[in-house]
Order: structure tokens, then sequence, then C-alpha cells
């Protein structure tokens, strides 16, 4: 079977997934670090899991890895789900594409989980709603790097 003209590789598509595992990475450390306050805050420490703040304190190493871990296969997925909505997405340039399926990802994934949050978990709305804006740069910056790479 040829390859259809424009799509990536899976060793492409897993060198962008490294990428926008990065980018993911360090947006959601400096979210942290502007939201501090909030994971230091004792009447909270029960939220969090054992293995983010086994302790008071920085997570360990351990959640670093596997944060790392976790956002290459969320990327991985993006990018091979990117391939599919390619061909539907908005017309125009590349930057065009890649935000409307940044948006794409926010209102399916992004948006959902933060309504269930607000439900279900004693957070302050304040952290899940900087959690979702975190969320919708990442979700645009992963839909500007796969149009412009894919």
């Amino acid at each position: 079977m040829a390859k259809e003209k424009g799509t990536c590789s899976l060793l492409r598509m897993a060198g962008i997934a490294v990428l926008l595992a990065a980018i993911s990475f360090v947006l959601r450390m400096a979210e942290a670090i502007f939201t501090m306050d909030y994971y230091m805050n004792p009447a909270y420490f029960g939220v969090w899991s054992k293995l983010m703040m086994p302790v008071a304190g920085p997570p360990p190493i351990e959640f670093s890895v596997l944060s790392l871990a976790f956002a290459f296969v969320t990327a991985f997925i993006f990018t091979w789900f990117f391939q599919y909505l390619k061909p539907v997405l908005a017309n125009g340039n590349w930057m065009k594409k890649g935000a409307c399926f940044g948006l794409i990802l926010f209102f399916i994934c992004t948006v959902p989980s933060t309504l269930a949050l607000i439900l279900m978990i004693n957070l302050p709305v304040p952290l899940l709603l900087a959690w979702a804006f975190t969320g919708l740069v990442i979700s645009i910056m992963y839909g500007l790097v796969l149009a412009k790479l894919c």
C-alpha cells in the first residue's frame, strides 16, 4: 500500500511526540511555579497522589520521569489522531489548520476533564482554571507544531 501524501511516518511521529512532550512538560512546570501556593497548602495534601507528593515538598524524580512518559504517550496519540483529522481541518495555511486542531483538542479533552474535576475533586476552582488555561496553550502549541511538521 502506497504511503498517502502528507502523512508522517511512525518514526517522524515519535520524534514530533518527543518535541511535544518537552513543550508540555516545560509549560506544566511553569504553571506549577505560578500556582505553587495551592500545592503547598496543607489543606490539599490529601488530594495529591503519593507518587507526586509522598511527603510535603517537591515531587520526587520518579514523578517527573513518569510525567514525561505520559506526556510522550499523549503527544503520540494526538500526533496519530492529527493524521486522520488533517484532511477535514479548516482550509488555509498551516497556522489555521494547527489552531483548528488545537481547539478541537481543547474542547474534546481539556474542557470535559476540567468540568469533571470541578464536580469531583476538592481543589480550588482557580487552580483548575489555571490547569485548563495551560491545557489551552498546550493544545494550540500541539496543533501548530503538528500542522507545521506533519
